[in-house]
């Protein structure tokens, strides 16, 4: 409601210094989480984010800073960006060992009678 009665009040005016400070403090949390995983990527996942993402209790903290400073929306935006990239990585690393032979389907030719 006061969020309403400030805009109505400065229909034209965008708050630039606000939105840039609080997107840079987002971003500093999401990094920071990010490589808390990075970091304790070894160790068992027990805590469970947004999209089914899992990671250590060790990154406890970092995870509700990110929570805090960081909308719900764009929270699961960045879960979801981050198990896509970590998918892909993967994939690419592992294509050397799990290519195997490479087989052609043979033309199939009709034989008459």
């Amino acid at each position: 409601m006061a969020l309403e009665a400030y805009a109505s009040r400065n229909p034209d005016t965008v708050h630039a210094d606000v939105l840039s400070k609080a997107r840079q403090a987002c971003y500093k949390a999401r990094d920071a989480f990010y490589a808390c995983l990075d970091k304790e990527s070894n160790k068992r996942p027990t805590e469970i984010a947004s999209v089914g993402l899992l990671y250590p209790s060790e990154c406890k903290n970092s995870r509700a800073e990110f929570d805090k400073h960081c909308r719900a929306s764009w929270v699961k935006h960045f879960d979801r960006q981050y198990c896509r990239n970590r998918r892909v990585q993967r994939l690419l690393d592992d294509k050397d060992s799990r290519r195997g032979p490479l087989m052609l389907p043979q033309p199939y030719t009709f034989k008459s009678s």
